[in-house]
Parts: C-alpha cells; structure tokens; sequence
C-alpha cells in the first residue's frame, strides 16, 4: 500500500478486516486489552534478555528486525481498534498527555 497513511484510515482497514470476518462481536474492550497485552509481551519477550546495548542494535539483525516490526504492527493494530470501540482519539489522548506531562516535570 503506497497511499498516504493515516490513523483513521487504518482504523477503518482494521475494522473492514474483522468485519470481512466477523469478529466484531470479540472485539470487546476487554478481549482488545486482552490481546493487546500478549502482543506487548510478545515484544518485550524479543528483549527479555538483551543487554541494554545488544537493545540498540535489535534491528541490525533482520530476522529479529522483522519480528520486532510485527509485534509492533501487533500492539499498534490492538491499540487502534481499542481507540475505535471505545470512541478515543489516540492522537488527541497522546497529545493531552503530553501537555499533563510537561506540567508534572517541567523541564529543568
């Protein structure tokens, strides 16, 4: 896909995806946080035992490049359809944060 990318969009690809097959009645918030938890695991599994250094250098190889780029599509692709059933703007959210955060630390 070459087009130009947008949350919304893919948000809207991921829904015809589980529509096409008739997922949607799983994808309640609770199975989506679910799911969302075992991908992030599953990415953290990737660096369970990487020295801080060998962390850095995780996309040099591209065997695990390649699996840490899908379990990041992974918890992306979760997150996203989270968003959507629960009516969140994960940009809007993103960004509140961020200005609640450059309240709580102020830089020094």
């Amino acid at each position: 896909m070459t087009e130009h990318l947008d949350v919304a969009k893919l948000q809207r690809r991921l829904a015809e995806f589980a529509a096409a097959r008739n997922w949607q009645p799983y994808h309640t918030p609770k199975n989506l946080v679910a799911a969302l938890s075992v991908e992030a695991s599953e990415l953290v599994e990737i660096f369970q035992w990487l020295t801080p250094e060998e962390s850095t250098r995780v996309m040099d190889d591209p065997d695990t490049a390649h699996r840490v780029t899908d379990e990041v599509a992974d918890v992306l692709a979760y997150l996203l359809q989270l968003c959507e059933v629960l009516g969140i703007d994960p940009l809007a959210a993103l960004d509140a944060k961020i200005d609640r955060n450059e309240h709580r630390f102020p830089a020094p």
